[in-house]
């Protein structure tokens, strides 16, 4: 379940940061699964093969559970991707 694209709900501020508040995704079983973003650790900015991206370190509970993952987003076509899960 990575690089899989997610659907996102973001705040951006005045100078510019963005900022993920919920992402939506599609789990094992094909069915869409809504997590809210509790906090975000840590976020530091990448280049792809020249494409920038940032990524976000994210903690939050999915089904009970306390999750730590990454989210990526791509600048460049705004577009946001589960990166992968932290164990």
């Amino acid at each position: 379940m990575s690089n899989q694209p997610v659907d996102v709900i973001s705040v951006c501020s005045a100078s510019g940061d963005i900022r993920p508040l919920r992402l939506r995704m599609e789990d094992e079983q094909h069915q869409l699964l809504r997590v809210d973003i509790d906090e975000i650790i840590s976020v530091r900015p990448v280049q792809f093969v020249g494409i920038e991206a940032q990524i976000f370190l994210c903690k939050a509970k999915v089904a009970g559970k306390q999750w730590l993952f990454e989210l990526k987003y791509t600048i460049r076509t705004h577009s946001w991707c589960f990166f992968r899960r932290v164990y």
